[in-house]
């Protein structure tokens, strides 16, 4: 740096100084005047985005944390990289206190090739600071943030981040301080981490131990007490009160937007169990989703096993009280002339945004219910049939992805895009020419991202969508050479094999399930920590579906992993178009929304 831009920085930073710390109201003004860093929601503020932007524009960093977790780790996976491709390397210094950091954090930290990290046996370690050097200037935030999702982005918490020349004392005294601790730690290896993980696992298990309490006499209910005991959780009881305000103001049809994962089919059984109809109809477009939601009635609904039945395939118990029936067999002219018009006096169409197509058009004019309830996670089409016309315009209740994820109803999720393959050393960026390589390349890329990115639990459970049939089966067969548990799943298998291929995975006896498009929606794996998207679509329709299969809660995990090799191809931008609602399609505003990402609650989202 030459002498003028240097005496231009110290001008400034002393001009940033004078106001910080000697008097707020100086007409002197900088812009490195020191900075209390918060997460704020309201204002879409958070430590993250600071951190984000020191490291992206640091020549070396070292962190000094006492807690670490998955999810932190993972908001700064992607910037890591970036850093690693312009060679800046870091350090990290963290400790076992307490025993906080699960030994799984520490493979994740191995797998960071330019953060070298090493471990302090120093008694009560308990530091929060970062220090990022600068062409300039270091930058420092000190303060109460560990390295954890929420401690970045959604706890109360005081950070101060400061400014200074590298001769200034602050900054001596953080790396004196930090390399004297440095100095007499060791580093992490994957033998020390072996050690620990027999330490960590006899202390969880005797903790575990303590915390066990004598359960009381398993007594007999029926089956009326079982179910009035499932109550609706807020964002239902919004919704049928809402739904009820449509039907007391004389309408016969609403239309229910859910986002995935949000509790749809039991929010139609609550209102169905309001309502107290006669006969019900419930239609859906796969068998697979049938028994799901005929088991979840029944444990709304009560009453005996005759009161449900199923119209579909080879079942045909279409005098049940409770009627579950794929739209292919109700649609059959031979089936629906069986029933009058007015058989039921309430039907729901699930997934309804299908509702265009002619199968769904003949039952909805053939039938004349008291009350018709259509539900889906995306109402919008790429055809030009307008579902809500359909509904007469009455949404009975919306609640986007967006606002279940600030809501805390769904699981927090990363996403990462990746674009980096290259073909005969050349970047590829025709995404066609990609989904059509099954080659050693692409797969050895793949599993090196999918590894790298990781997951949150203790075994992947993960579900792969591809392009076509050929490519989901021969990339299967690729992977299993390569040692992974993996299989293929498309439209020519039959329902026994897809249930009982979800079942393996669930019980970990399978990696990853690939499949083309039969799990975009309707199925329910709420064990999944990992989505990987190999196909290419310009639907946030297909998009969120696909996002969606990750999105439940689940004991098992923390968070999902999203790994999109095709999605930031040709400018697709359907990560902020999904969850900002922004139908505008104006791509210099998704541009901008982009780079900031704050205002999406749990997510990390990068090009990489």
């Amino acid at each position: 740096m030459n002498g003028d831009h240097m005496a231009n920085f110290i001008q400034n930073l002393e001009a940033s100084l004078h106001k910080g710390f000697i008097d707020q109201n100086a007409d002197k003004n900088g812009s490195y005047r020191p900075k209390l860093l918060v997460n704020n929601a309201k204002k879409n503020e958070n430590v993250l985005t600071s951190l984000l932007e020191e490291l992206e524009s640091s020549h070396s960093f070292i962190f000094s944390v006492a807690f670490i977790t998955e999810s932190g780790l993972a908001t700064l996976k992607s910037r890591f990289l970036d850093l690693k491709r312009k060679g800046i390397r870091g350090q990290i210094l963290t400790s076992t206190f307490l025993h906080f950091n699960q030994p799984k954090v520490f493979r994740e930290l191995l797998k960071i090739e330019n953060v070298e990290v090493r471990l302090t046996n120093l008694e009560g370690f308990h530091s929060k600071g970062y220090i990022f050097n600068h062409n300039t200037h270091y930058s420092l935030i000190v303060g109460s943030s560990n390295l954890t999702a929420h401690a970045l982005k959604v706890n109360y918490e005081w950070n101060v981040k400061l400014t200074s020349l590298e001769n200034g004392e602050i900054v001596h005294h953080f790396k004196n301080q930090f390399e004297e601790v440095w100095d007499d730690a060791q580093p992490l290896t994957e033998q020390w981490i072996e050690n620990y993980e027999k330490t960590y696992t006899q202390i969880v298990d005797r903790n575990t131990m303590e915390q066990v309490i004598e359960l009381p006499t398993i007594y007999e209910v029926n089956s009326i007490e079982d179910s009035l005991k499932i109550v609706p959780n807020k964002m239902q009881q919004d919704a049928l009160e809402q739904i009820q305000a449509v039907r007391d103001a004389g309408k016969d049809k609403g239309l229910v937007i859910s986002a995935t994962g949000t509790g749809k089919t039991y929010l139609s059984a609550f209102d169905v169990r309001r309502f107290a109809p006669k006969r019900m109809l419930f239609i859906v477009h796969r068998e697979q989703i049938l028994n799901k939601a005929k088991s979840d009635f029944i444990k709304i609904l009560c009453g005996i096993d005759e009161d449900f039945g199923i119209l579909s395939g080879e079942k045909k118990q279409t005098n049940a009280k409770y009627l579950f029936a794929t739209i292919q067999t109700i649609s059959k002219e031979k089936n629906l002339n069986q029933f009058n018009p007015d058989a039921f006096d309430y039907i729901l169409i699930d997934e309804v945004h299908k509702a265009g197509a002619a199968s769904y058009l003949k039952v909805i004019n053939y039938f004349k219910p008291k009350f018709l309830m259509g539900m889906t996670a995306t109402p919008e089409r790429t055809d030009d049939f307008n579902i809500y016309e359909l509904f007469d315009y009455n949404i009975a209740y919306e609640i986007r992805l967006q606002e279940a994820l600030e809501e805390d109803m769904l699981c927090p999720f990363h996403y990462f895009g990746v674009t980096d393959l290259e073909y005969n050393g050349e970047s590829i960026e025709d995404a066609t020419l990609l989904s059509k390589l099954v080659a050693d390349e692409r797969v050895n890329h793949l599993i090196e991202k999918i590894e790298y990115y990781g997951f949150s639990g203790e075994r992947v459970k993960g579900l792969m969508f591809c392009s076509r049939k050929e490519e989901a089966k021969e990339l299967s067969l690729s992977l299993n050479k390569k040692g992974l548990r993996t299989v293929a799943l498309v439209g020519d298998h039959s329902q026994e094999e897809r249930e009982q291929r979800v079942v393996e995975l669930e019980n970990g006896l399978l990696d990853y399930i690939l499949t083309v498009d039969i799990f975009n929606e309707g199925i329910d794996i709420p064990s999944v920590n990992q989505v990987v998207m190999l196909r290419q679509t310009q639907s946030s329709i297909i998009f969120i579906q696909q996002l969606g299969r990750g999105l439940r809660k689940h004991e098992s995990k923390d968070f999902v992993t999203i790994i999109d090799f095709i999605g930031n191809y040709k400018n697709n931008y359907l990560i902020p178009i999904a969850l900002s609602g922004d139908k505008s399609q104006n791509k210099d505003n998704i541009r901008r929304r982009m780079k900031d990402t704050s205002y999406i609650k749990g997510v990390s989202t990068h090009a990489c």
